[in-house]
C-alpha cells in the first residue's frame, strides 16, 4: 500500500455529512460553508446543544475531537467588530468515517455560550481551555476554572486586546551581563 498520501486514501460518505449538515440547516438556520472536503455549519449559540444532540443521536457524531476559539478583534477582512469571536466545534463519526465542523460567532461584550459537556462529556476540558485563554463563558460546565494558566493569573492571554510586553523578561548569553544580574547576599 502505498501511504505517501494518506489523507487522499481516506474517503467520507457524502450521503451521511450531507444529510446531517441538510438537517441543521433546515432545523436551525445554519449557514453552511465547504471547505476542502469539510462542511462547516454556522450557526447561533441558542442552537448550539440541540445541534449537538441532533448529530450525536440521529447521525452518530460520536466523539467530539475539539473546540477553539478564533479572536477576530482588528481583524481587517472582517468589517464589523461583533461577534469578535468565532468557536469552532470539531465533530466526529467514527461509523460513518465522517466530519463535521460547528461555527458559533459569540460577542465580544459578553462572550457566554452554553456548555455541551452534558451531550460531550470530553468538552469540559476543551471549554476550560478556550475560558482560560478566551474568556468565553460557558454556562453549564460542571468545572469552569483553568486548566493551562495559574489560577492567580489575571486576563485571558490569546485575546487580542491582552497587553503584550506586560512584565520584561532579561535574558542574555553575555557572561559578565550575567554575573552582574545575579542577585546577591545583603551584607
Amino acid at each position: 500500500m502505498d501511504d505517501t498520501n494518506i489523507s487522499a486514501q481516506v474517503e467520507y460518505p457524502p450521503q451521511k455529512q450531507e444529510a446531517s449538515a441538510q438537517a441543521l440547516v433546515d432545523r436551525f438556520g445554519a449557514r453552511r460553508e465547504d471547505f476542502q472536503d469539510e462542511i462547516r455549519l454556522y450557526l447561533g449559540s441558542e442552537y448550539l446543544l440541540n445541534a449537538c444532540q441532533v448529530l450525536r443521536d440521529e447521525f452518530g457524531f460520536e466523539h467530539f475531537a475539539g473546540l477553539t476559539g478564533v479572536d477576530y478583534l482588528a481583524y481587517m477582512p472582517l468589517p464589523q467588530t461583533e461577534p469578535r469571536f468565532h468557536l469552532a466545534y470539531f465533530l466526529h463519526s467514527y461509523q460513518h468515517n465522517a466530519r463535521i465542523q460547528l461555527r458559533v460567532p459569540v460577542s465580544g461584550m459578553h462572550p457566554i455560550v452554553p456548555s455541551v459537556e452534558n451531550v460531550y462529556w470530553n468538552a469540559n476540558w476543551y471549554e476550560r481551555e478556550v475560558w482560560d485563554m478566551f474568556g468565553v463563558r460557558f454556562e453549564g460546565n460542571s468545572d469552569l476554572r483553568r486548566i493551562l494558566m495559574p489560577y492567580e493569573w489575571e486576563g485571558h492571554p490569546l485575546r487580542k486586546d491582552y497587553p503584550l510586553g506586560y512584565e520584561e523578561v532579561r535574558f542574555t548569553f553575555n557572561e559578565e551581563e550575567l554575573d552582574r544580574l545575579k542577585p546577591s547576599p545583603k551584607d
